[in-house]
């Protein structure tokens, strides 16, 4: 992707539903500590400005336009990743009543990081190796 885009991966996170644990490890994902961005990834606040869309959280019901709008005004080439077990395959949430499903069943996921919630090394490396593609 770095060589594909000529610069960092730039990140759109999507909390679709989630309880935050997945969001405190991203955070720390990009803190000073793990520091994604010297791999060559960084968060932007924008869609349009993205290449990947990161999904955290099962994909409730108000939340799945959102996340489709989200991931369809992210230019191609694009990159999903659902982040957390609820993204993955909605976890402990599966079947409840605000829940649609986990972020596959809503949009195309192409990498999964699994955890409740995924470790920090775990985000980096899968960032990692969505920039070596």
């Amino acid at each position: 992707m770095l060589k594909l885009l000529g610069r960092a991966l730039a990140i759109r996170q999507v909390d679709a539903g989630s309880c935050n644990g997945c969001e405190i490890e991203v955070a720390a994902a990009f803190g000073p500590v793990y520091d994604a961005e010297r791999y060559g990834a960084r968060l932007v606040a924008s869609p349009r400005h993205a290449d990947a869309v990161l999904v955290t959280g099962v994909v409730t019901h108000n939340m799945a336009e959102p996340l489709t709008r989200t991931v369809d005004a992210t230019p191609r080439p694009r990159v999903v990743l659902a982040v957390g077990d609820c993204a993955a395959d909605c976890g402990m949430f599966r079947g409840a009543y605000g829940v649609v499903g986990s972020a596959s069943d809503v949009v195309d996921v192409d990498l999964t990081v699994t955890g409740c919630p995924p470790r920090p090394e775990q985000i980096v490396e899968a960032l990692r190796a969505v920039t070596r593609r």
